[in-house]
């Protein structure tokens, strides 16, 4: 405790520590256990790490074992052409050069069945092509000189592997042939620079291709015929996947703004239509490799997801928009929430079945007939929406005309005209208080026509790939359903007129 003292007429301060607040102190640890303690530390660490990774090992592979698969099949297609290597009568008709067939396994085999054969008819294009080309450059620069040989060689060399380079940045070159052009110019360079050292030079091309053929051969067979995972059916199901949950976070993202509630899941689920382009071209790409498999022919229209896919990036980015709105501080009053509250709802709900319904098509590859019996129901709803926007107060009512100063609004002593006076001014509402439910219920009526070309996409995409119709089982339960709503309709139709009637 503290104690102030007077000394000379000057102030002393002294601190005084009672007996009974005494401290411990640990002992101090020696050299020794510090260093068992750091060896305990660093063998837990050594441990823990390979523990955790064959942990997440197992995690991807029970999340998707078809990468376990994939890994298997690589396996096979090495094993298979390593047996070039050991086997002598194989090893004797390929030659030294069996190495490249043991590579171009590792090079080509890719996930997807299209993957593996756009890379493996690129190379063997590429192979051939540029093999052809440098053994006509060769025979031209031998019957040129010895001396203009190389000047010739090396000008072939440049000018074709900038031309190939060039074609790189083709797109559509790019997107189809890059890995072929690349091999161009590996084989083209190796062949041309090799034939000015080495004798045989078909002799060297021939191997080159024949391993090639053989790698990739093996690379076909395996991946077609063990657990085949294609590309085309993969887009497909991306696709209707991402449609399903657009259709969910609509739903969601509305009965969230007008229920008050934050919910993350609707969020997470648009967000991954919107990150989902790369893929969806890629997987394209690769389909249009594939030959016809399930229920997809040869030239399917491939690139038709894609205008459905960009369609549903649209409607992603309005719900991303509306979801920012609802976070916005700016908020609209409650009153004019309960009054547009029901009829958004209604929109939702026929958007989302809107979007249900694409995604049944694209999963059963079957026209629907209900498809526009629910677009037709989702444009009643948006119509109903837009009426009730004029109803709003401060949209299409006029603002009070000000009154001048010291004059008060002249009134008789009935209560019926002042009631008639009183209804007869203009109520409005502050501007910016009426401004966010605006935009949020004209990004509900933007959703609607986005989802309108959607709709546009599937029905294009149904007539391309030649869909089926539904059967009449299917035909019989939409004809009872769309008569249970009309009858819902009518009922609610007489109710309200009743109700007018009463008030009347």
């Amino acid at each position: 405790m503290a104690i102030e003292k007077e000394v000379s007429g000057q102030v002393q301060w002294s601190i005084r520590i009672n007996d009974d607040s005494t401290k411990v102190l640990a002992p101090e640890k020696g050299l020794l256990s510090k260093f068992f303690l750091g060896l305990k530390g660093l063998i837990i660490w050594i441990f823990s790490k390979p523990a955790k990774f064959f942990h997440n090992a197992w995690k991807i592979g029970c999340n998707d074992p078809r990468k376990v698969i994939h890994c298997l099949k690589v396996g096979i297609a090495l094993t298979a052409v390593s047996f070039f290597y050991y086997m002598r009568p194989l090893y004797d008709g390929v030659g030294g050069t069996a190495m490249w067939a043991v590579m171009t396994v590792v090079v080509v085999f890719e996930n997807t069945v299209g993957a593996t054969l756009c890379k493996c008819l690129n190379r063997i294009c590429g192979t051939f092509l540029a093999g052809f080309v440098a053994i006509g450059v060769h025979w031209i620069a031998r019957h040129s000189g010895d001396k203009v040989e190389p000047f010739i060689v090396g000008v072939s060399v440049f000018i074709l592997a900038s031309a190939a380079t060039f074609s790189r940045f083709i797109p559509s070159v790019k997107s189809r042939f890059d890995y072929g052009t690349m091999i161009f110019i590996l084989t083209f360079s190796f062949v041309s620079i090799s034939g000015y050292r080495v004798d045989k030079l078909f002799d060297l091309a021939h191997q080159r291709l024949s391993t090639i053929i053989i790698g990739t051969s093996l690379c076909i067979l395996v991946i077609m015929t063990v657990c085949p995972i294609w590309a085309g059916q993969e887009l497909h199901t991306l696709i209707n996947r991402n449609m399903d949950k657009l259709g969910d976070s609509l739903d969601g993202c509305i009965a969230d703004y007008f229920s008050g509630n934050n919910n993350k899941e609707s969020e997470k689920s648009y967000k991954c239509v919107l990150s989902s382009k790369a893929a969806e071209d890629t997987m394209a790409n690769f389909a249009r490799w594939e030959p016809a498999h399930g229920r997809f022919n040869f030239r399917h229209p491939w690139n038709q997801y894609l205008e459905i896919a960009a369609a549903m990036r649209g409607c992603a980015y309005c719900i991303e928009a509306f979801n920012g709105c609802i976070k916005s501080e700016n908020k609209a009053p409650e009153q004019l929430k309960k009054q547009l509250s029901n009829i958004c709802l209604e929109v939702s709900s026929n958007s989302t079945s809107v979007m249900k319904e694409l995604a049944t098509i694209l999963k059963t590859m079957k026209k629907s007939s209900r498809l526009d019996f629910l677009v037709e129901q989702m444009n009643t709803s948006v119509e109903e929406l837009q009426n009730d926007l004029k109803s709003l107060p401060g949209v299409s009512t006029p603002l009070p005309l000000p009154l001048p100063e010291n004059s008060t609004p002249k009134l008789e002593a009935n209560d019926d005209d002042s009631s008639n006076v009183a209804a007869s001014v203009p109520v409005s509402v502050p501007l910016m208080e009426i401004i966010p439910l605006v935009t949020l219920t004209s990004l509900l009526i933007e959703i609607t026509v986005r989802i309108k070309s959607t709709v546009k996409s599937v029905e294009k995409l149904a007539d391309l790939a030649h869909f089926q119709p539904m059967t009449d089982e299917k035909l019989k339960k939409s004809d009872n359903n769309k008569k249970k709503v009309i009858e819902k309709d009518q009922h609610k139709e007489e109710d309200e007129t009743l109700r007018t009637l009463q008030r009347v």
